[in-house]
């Protein structure tokens, strides 16, 4: 009975008080012969509604198992996600499939083709000495060394090729990985880390791609191989960043750019390196045995000591025709990476066959100068043969080993260029026995440049196979592209 009044007594007054605050918002009203304000009044209100809401017990299902049909039910109605993308048109495409080595003439479906389709610049894929080589190091050292480098995978040719390649190139020390692509995005996480600034060309492969993107560096992109541009982002990120001293700052860029074929002016990114305090890593994956008049590269086409850069990378899988990549630079370099380099630490050593057959290909490089002279007058043949295709220009640097040839008239889709460069080299390979293939890019890769055809060119390429193959091309071009 008394509760009852109680609560009476507390809507009456609530009451009163609303109908006293409607008519003068001033008005006090009277609880429990207490004299409340009125906003005083609304926050006890909401204080005792909070209060119970929080003690009302949360609503819990009952707990009895489901039944069969309550699952057959549940499981009707799930539809998983899927674990890839649904396939589309391009994933479905499948490429020619070499059947024998990727020499200047290789089988493809049975029938001998031209191959230019592989980055074999000195022709030395199937040469005796590398085959010899190869079976001498097998037959000492078996397949693998089954562990990584710093847990007994050392194998004594290990040590031997990175001496050759440094005293090759006039550096103070390298260091072999055993994976080209890993190279690149291993040395770069190893020495640029969060907070640190990259500038790169926004035209890089996508292995520096990768490597940008686990240093989690702050990335600056500036325009393809155009210094304009590298020196006016060099000038905006030092004049408006008020740490900069403090940080690490590098310039990553590519010798030959595989998705476009151009040479980075080194003498002019040395300048600006200089000028603004960067450091340089440079990939010579495409111009390592190619460029400078004993194939040494950038740094002796341009006739630049290499101690002026400070990483320089590179693959082995294309002018020495093994497998595996290397990093050069000075000692203090090299022994970093030994100990941070996730490519290096974590995976298993280069097979010593193929350290093996780097150092006969680096032989037979300086023993045989001629090799760089014909793979430099094939190009040139390529060039004239070329000049004049329809519906192409040749994008690339005329010294440059990857010939790139990019519509002259785009589509306006890049997916449709891409359907018609795919047009041109199946035709070409079908009705020709000319293997060429578009610059096609997995999904993961950046890069923006304009779709192409890359013609790789060898120094194992006779002049009937460049005649060949550029009368080939401007023939079907003409007749795809001829109309547009």
């Amino acid at each position: 009975m008394m509760d009852s009044v109680v609560v009476l007594n507390f809507v009456n007054s609530t009451l009163d008080w609303v109908k006293l605050a409607l008519d003068a918002p001033s008005a006090r009203a009277v609880v429990f012969g207490f004299h409340i304000g009125g906003h005083l009044f609304v926050e006890v209100l909401l204080l005792v509604v909070i209060l119970f809401l929080l003690s009302q017990k949360s609503y819990k299902p009952p707990k009895r198992p489901l039944t069969n049909k309550e699952i057959d039910e549940l499981c009707d109605d799930w539809v998983p996600e899927p674990l890839i993308p649904s396939l589309t048109e391009e994933m479905q495409y499948e490429p020619p499939v070499l059947e024998s080595a990727a020499e200047p003439h290789t089988i493809i479906g049975g029938k001998e083709v031209i191959n230019f389709a592989s980055a074999n610049y000195l022709g030395l894929i199937g040469d005796k000495k590398l085959l010899d080589s190869c079976s001498s190091a097998l037959e000492k050292y078996g397949v693998g060394s089954c562990g990584p480098r710093g847990f007994y995978g050392t194998i004594d040719v290990h040590l031997d090729c990175e001496a050759r390649i440094a005293k090759f190139l006039g550096t103070p020390d390298s260091i072999l990985y055993s994976y080209g692509l890993s190279t690149m995005f291993s040395a770069i996480p190893a020495f640029s880390k969060k907070g640190d600034i990259i500038v790169a060309d926004e035209g890089v492969h996508w292995g520096i791609q990768n490597g940008l993107h686990l240093s989690r560096s702050t990335v600056v992109y500036f325009k393809h191989n155009d210094m304009d541009s590298l020196r006016n982002t060099l000038e905006n990120i030092t004049s408006k960043n008020k740490r900069i001293k403090k940080l690490r700052r590098y310039i990553v860029v590519e010798a030959v750019y595989q998705n476009s074929g151009q040479i980075a002016p080194l003498d002019e990114i040395i300048k600006l390196k200089e000028k603004y305090r960067f450091r340089v890593l440079l990939d010579e994956s495409n111009s390592f045995g190619v460029l400078g008049i004993s194939g040494r590269g950038l740094t002796e086409h341009y006739g630049i000591p290499a101690e002026k850069l400070d990483i320089i990378t590179a693959a082995m899988g294309h002018a020495l025709a093994s497998e595996g990549g290397f990093c050069t630079g000075s000692a203090r370099v090299i022994d970093h990476q030994r100990l941070s380099s996730s490519g290096y630490v974590f995976s298993a050593s280069l097979p010593p066959y193929l350290a093996s057959a780097a150092i006969t290909a680096i032989d037979i490089l300086e023993e045989n100068p001629y090799l760089i002279t014909k793979l430099k007058n094939n190009i040139a043949a390529l060039w004239r043969e070329l000049s004049n295709i329809t519906g192409f220009t040749i994008a690339s640097n005329p010294e440059s080993p990857i010939v790139y040839l990019r519509l002259e008239k785009s589509t306006g889709s890049s997916k449709d260029d891409l359907h018609l460069l795919e047009n041109i080299a199946e035709r070409v390979l079908k009705e020709d026995s000319v293997f060429v293939v578009p610059s096609k890019r997995s999904t993961l890769d950046k890069c923006r440049l304009p779709f192409g055809i890359r013609l790789f060119v060898s120094a194992g390429h006779s002049e009937s196979d460049l005649h060949k193959a550029s009368e080939s091309l401007k023939r079907v071009a003409a007749l795809v592209l001829g109309g547009q």
